[in-house]
């Protein structure tokens, strides 16, 4: 590796669309972490829970880039997420030879939330983030493997302790800015944030990305992305999204050579 090993802990957004057959994130994962990086977890699942709403004849639902989520789909979220993807994704790296710790944002009110919208249904905004199991896993050297669902504040209302659906990359970029953490990678199946020819930005700030949003260049699931940037910049040094399909990329980011787009604040 080419770079000093940072003080804080990196954290990483592994999106279910990006383990392809060329894919080595979980392999680049294992390396890094006996190298001795401090590493977080938050992974994503979009399409598992997609397939499994088609196979119950529902057809999935987004508004600006987030999935609407009825109490029918809440089940299949919660199971896909917190059971399927986030024990598959141990269980791998267990078997890569990782040592790892499989949570959702529900334990330990990890993520606590509010509801976000009630055009999006059971989707969580996040209003406080409890790192300290996350900050356990870490202290006895195990990578945290976070699945992002959350629990409604407790409080008075009809919905308090309730589960909640987040946003892979929104749950990131809380997680990331609560940590402090050293630096932010969202691992992507596309090559990075592109401008309204197609071209890959190699460096932007919070000022362009923002107008990326705001004008309209950035669509779909890059919204949640860049406004999880946003979120983490103010304590977090450099985010990057790359492309998770290209071998080896979390070792190149690490290194430096960032196969994707860079952003500072």
């Amino acid at each position: 590796m080419e770079k000093t090993i940072p003080p804080g802990p990196i954290v990483i957004k592994i999106g279910g669309s990006t383990l392809g057959n060329h894919d080595t994130s979980l392999e680049d994962l294992v390396y890094l972490h006996k190298q001795g990086l401090k590493l977080v977890v938050v992974h994503g699942g979009g399409q598992i829970i997609s397939q499994w709403m088609k196979q119950q004849g529902i057809i999935p639902n987004f508004i600006k880039g987030l999935r609407v989520t009825d109490l029918q789909n809440l089940d299949i979220a919660t199971a896909v997420l917190t059971g399927l993807v986030n024990k598959q994704l141990v269980a791998s790296l267990i078997k890569l030879g990782g040592s790892v710790m499989g949570f959702s944002g529900i334990d330990d009110h990890m993520l606590e939330c509010r509801m976000a919208d009630i055009n999006l249904g059971y989707v969580g905004t996040i209003i406080k983030v409890n790192p300290e199991p996350i900050n356990h896993a870490l202290s006895n050297n195990y990578i945290p493997i976070v699945a992002p669902m959350g629990i409604h504040q407790v409080d008075e209302s009809q919905n308090s302790g309730h589960i909640l659906n987040i946003n892979g990359d929104t749950a990131t970029g809380e997680i990331a800015f609560s940590l402090g953490a050293s630096k932010v990678i969202f691992l992507t199946d596309v090559t990075g944030v592109i401008d309204r020819s197609g071209n890959v930005l190699k460096n932007i700030n919070a000022k362009q990305a923002r107008m990326l949003i705001r004008s309209g260049t950035a669509k779909g699931g890059m919204i949640p992305k860049l406004e999880a940037c946003l979120t983490a910049l103010p304590r977090v040094p450099e985010v990057e999204i790359i492309d998770g399909r290209v071998p080896e990329a979390l070792r190149a980011s690490i290194a430096g050579k960032t196969p994707g787009t860079r952003i500072q604040a």
